[in-house]
Formats: structure tokens, sequence, C-alpha cells
């Protein structure tokens, strides 16, 4: 059995431990309700301009389609993809990037099998980032270090390139995955057709639909998709910034309940070898004076 003085330094390490954990757990809690804020209120515009696109995909315009509103050939496989991988940028949050990550390496390993000939990658996150040169991808653009809040023009750059590489015809679709926030306890990774933009993506509205474009088709709807776009980026950046910080509070308040148990249990061993102890003592004090007595 361990020394009362090395038991005595264990328990004092992981109540330092504790402290850091608990206190981790607490900015966790406070940034989730930012986040949750943030994600919440950018959720009408995303819908709102949803709603737009979808409509614009249904009406008929004839003088102008844009290219995120063509199709692929039914039945026809995408060989050239593009996936934009969201992830956070620091660690313990349990297994939020794990998973993923893992959607991300699995849909990677169908897209070689069902023989895609190029897949680039977009990382927005450290974790990611990493993850992806480790496997040795084709990583085209990268932005980290976003902090707790989401900036649109530091994601503008890095989609833009793949954005542009699709309106070039060098990508055949563009997909992204990230953590969906469901609720605290709750978080669920997910992967989505980004381009070309697709009637599941946006909700297929009822009925036809028509427009009167000013000052002309081409300059409304390339400006409205482009927004579009860039909704749907800044939405899953703050989907997944807000999952980020309840798996980190659920983490941390998990290592701050198992630190206190692990305490429980140091001081009941080093209640045993204090008694272990006392008791050889006295047992050689009373062994000494029956000897002296004898």
């Amino acid at each position: 059995m361990a020394g009362g003085k090395e038991i005595r330094t264990k328990i004092k390490s992981v109540q330092n431990t504790r402290k850091i954990t608990k206190a981790m757990e607490m900015v966790a809690a406070s940034k989730m309700r930012k986040a949750q804020e943030r994600m919440r209120a950018a959720r009408p515009y995303s819908e709102k301009i949803r709603g737009l696109a979808a409509h614009l995909a249904a009406a008929n315009v004839t003088e102008y389609r844009h290219p995120f509103l063509n199709k692929m050939v039914e039945g026809q496989k995408p060989q050239r993809i593009g996936v934009v991988v969201v992830s956070t940028d620091k660690g313990l949050c349990g297994g939020l990037n794990t998973n993923v990550l893992r959607m991300t390496l699995n849909a990677m390993r169908q897209w070689e099998a069902a023989g895609a000939t190029t897949i680039s990658a977009t990382c927005i996150g450290n974790k990611g980032l990493g993850f992806m040169q480790r496997l040795g991808a084709n990583v085209v653009s990268h932005v980290v270090h976003l902090g707790d809040t989401p900036h649109l023009d530091k994601l503008i750059g890095p989609v833009k390139v793949m954005i542009d590489a699709f309106q070039a015809g060098e990508l055949d679709v563009v997909y992204i995955t990230y953590t969906k926030f469901i609720n605290t306890m709750r978080q669920e990774p997910v992967m989505e057709q980004l381009l070309p933009l697709t009637g599941d993506r946006l909700g297929t509205p009822k009925g036809s639909w028509d427009y009167l474009y000013e000052p002309d088709a081409r300059v409304v709807i390339d400006d409205l998709l482009i927004r579009y776009i860039e909704a749907l980026i800044y939405q899953a950046v703050a989907e997944n910034m807000a999952s980020e910080q309840s798996a980190r509070m659920v983490a941390m308040k998990a290592a701050t309940d198992n630190a206190g148990n692990v305490i429980k249990e140091l001081q009941l061993i080093y209640n045993k070898a204090r008694q272990a102890s006392i008791t050889k003592e006295i047992s050689e004090i009373v062994g000494g004076a029956a000897a002296i007595a004898g």
C-alpha cells in the first residue's frame, strides 16, 4: 500500500485538477449561452433567404440560370468532389470533433470507392485542418483561430475557393460537414450538399413561381445566391460553436464529478493506511511494554 505522504500528494493533485475542470465548466456554460443566442439570432435570416432561394429555384426563369442551380444528370455519379469541414480550434469537448471527422472520413472512402477522381477539402477550425493534413488530403484552403464569435469576413475567403472551383467546372458537387446543435445534451454531426443547390436542402414551394427582376435577372440572382451560400456557412459555424461549448460544458462537468469520486477513493485509502500505521505503532508499544514487564 502506498505511503500516507504519497497518497496526500495524489489527493492534492486531483483537487487542483478538479478546480481547473470546474472553472472550465463555468466558462463553457457562460460561452454556451452566448453562442446559442447568436445561433438563434441568425436562424430567421437563414430561413428567410432559404425560402427566397427555394422560390427562385422553382421560378420559371428563362433568361438566366445560375450555375448553383444546375443539377447533375440523374444517375450520374460525381467525380470531382469538394467538402467543407467545420470543426473546433480547441479540444476538451468530448467526442464532438471525432464524430464529425469520422463521418467525413467514411464519406471520403465511399466517394473513392465509387470512383471519385478528385476530393478537395476546405477546413474551418484547427482540429479539422490537423486531421486532414495527417490524412494527406488535398486541402485547398483553411481558416483557424476564429475565436468565440464567427465573423463572415474571415469565412468568405476560404469558402470562396470552393465556390469559384465549382463555378469554373472544376468540381461537380460540394458538401459541408458540421455538428448541428439540438440541445445542451445532444449534438449531431451532419453532412449536407452545399452545391449545386438541391430541392431537399431548399424545400420545394407549392405552386409555380415567377419574378420580375430589377435591374436584371443576372445581377439579382447572382447576389442572392452568393448571400445564400454565405448564410449557410455562417449558420453551420454558429451551430458548431454552440455545440462546442455545450459539449465542453458537459465534458468538464463529467471530469469534475470523476475527480470528486477519485478524491473520495484516495481519501478512503489514506484513512486505511493511516489506521494501519496507528495500529502497528500501538502493537509495537504494547509488545515493548509487555516485554519489559515480563
